[in-house]
């Protein structure tokens, strides 16, 4: 069993951060396929199912704003939505706290609830409950590590610390993980009850890490800025390459970390075809 963030101890020089959905496990299109979009036009009555879904899908998992908070991108996608015809009720008060906000939570919307008794909070906050609840009691036996991760975290936990770094609550990342067998590689599991991934690897370099000796792994633009905000590496996992990066990964980048060869040239490559593959989905 994996530690809690407050129980773990550096035990190598190096770390390397994972993050969970879309990056090691393959759960992130289903979850927005099946739970997520769905979900949003059903609360807010979306007449047109078929061209939400496709924008929720864009915003969501095939641009530069994959790995967005939920509740920004349904913002966004209503937004969007009444662009395009849609007859959508008044979103400002929902707007608002989502650019006001301290934490883009449930407990926060029930928060400010208690203030304001506003009809865009209130299907908001019926709507990520419902996904909660589908995600915990159906996407079991539908979720999967990608290609490659189970080896490449396997290899990485013979030369490093590694810590998952999520925003994907504890509990389920501990669920997933242990029953695809790979919570065995992991030292700490960082979710999204320990604050924000910037946050988590703040708490992690407080161990006593060199900052050129960590390296996160993520799939969205969210994981590279958590990275670069605490001056440390990142490696990307590319939607629709995931197999690829891992092996690259495996094969190529872990020895270019663990010799200190990271940083520049090879980092800044991978970097560029990260965002390359983001942009060709932007409109």
């Amino acid at each position: 069993m994996a530690n809690l963030p407050e129980q773990f101890t550096k035990q190598r020089d190096y770390l390397v951060c994972v993050d969970s959905d879309g990056c090691a496990m393959d759960t992130m299109n289903v979850k927005h396929f099946e739970y997520f979009g769905p979900l949003a036009a059903d609360e807010f009555n979306i007449q047109n199912k078929d061209q939400f879904q496709e924008d929720w899908n864009r915003v969501n998992l095939f641009s530069s704003t994959r790995g967005i908070n939920r509740f920004k991108a349904l913002v966004i996608c209503l937004n969007n939505a009444k662009e395009a015809g849609e007859d959508i009720i008044n979103i400002d008060a929902l707007a608002e706290w989502t650019e006001t906000t301290s934490s883009l939570s449930n407990g926060s919307l029930e928060d400010s609830l208690k203030d304001q008794d506003d009809e865009s909070l209130k299907r908001a906050l019926s709507w990520s409950q419902r996904v909660n609840k589908g995600i915990e009691e159906e996407l079991a036996g539908n979720d999967k590590p990608f290609p490659g991760a189970k080896d490449g975290l396997a290899a990485i936990s013979q030369k490093a610390d590694l810590a998952i770094v999520s925003s994907a609550n504890s509990e389920a990342l501990n669920s997933e993980w242990t029953r695809h067998g790979l919570m065995d590689y992991v030292d700490v599991v960082y979710g999204q009850e320990a604050g924000s991934k910037k946050d988590a690897i703040a708490n992690l370099l407080e161990h006593g890490y060199d900052k050129h000796k960590i390296l996160m792994v993520g799939d969205a633009p969210g994981d590279l800025k958590a990275a670069t905000d605490n001056g440390v590496l990142f490696y990307p996992i590319i939607f629709g390459q995931e197999e690829e990066s891992w092996a690259g990964l495996e094969n190529t980048g872990l020895d270019k970390f663990l010799n200190d060869d990271y940083a520049g040239q090879y980092q800044e490559s991978k970097i560029q075809d990260f965002e390359d593959n983001l942009a060709k989905h932007d409109k």
